[in-house]
């Protein structure tokens, strides 16, 4: 299979907006190549530390939150 990892890394960068806590610290339970590449792309810090969770940049949270709200947001029901 040919995998898209960009496309990856959009899904796990929206599910750390899900995980936000203390403002812009994220649960990194995810893949570790994917938060490698969401580091490289300066969307987050160094995910290589003790810490629990990781640390959006202010570029990795507004694309992690409209990436949240285009992959899991409810859509309004077309008009009947």
């Amino acid at each position: 299979m040919d995998v898209d990892e960009d496309r990856i890394d959009e899904a796990v960068l929206a599910l750390l907006w899900l995980t936000l806590h203390n403002g812009a610290r994220a649960w990194k339970g995810h893949d570790w190549d994917a938060l490698d590449r969401l580091h490289r792309k300066g969307l987050i810090l160094n995910p290589a530390n003790k810490a629990k969770s990781v640390v959006l940049t202010e570029d990795g949270l507004h694309e992690a939150e409209r990436l949240f709200e285009a992959l899991f947001a409810r859509r309004p029901a077309p008009a009947r």
